[in-house]
């Protein structure tokens, strides 16, 4: 099952992606995102060292790295 989570402003279900990004230098990174459907990257779990906050304007989940 796909790590989720509730919007608290607006109620819909966010599901947590990554994708793995080649930048100009050749270096790799991990992006993480929320998208509304489960598809292919889902996670089935927050990975270690991450939070999950919301805007407060929009309601978007967003990923942050543990302070």
């Amino acid at each position: 099952m796909a790590f989720s989570v509730v919007s608290k402003k607006s109620g819909k279900t966010y599901f947590l992606h990554h994708r793995n990004q080649k930048l100009k230098g050749g270096q790799e990174v991990v992006l993480y995102y929320f998208a509304g459907e489960a598809g292919a990257g889902a996670l089935d779990a927050l990975p270690e060292g991450y939070e999950v906050s919301e805007n407060e304007k929009t309601g978007l989940p967003l990923l942050k790295k543990k302070k």
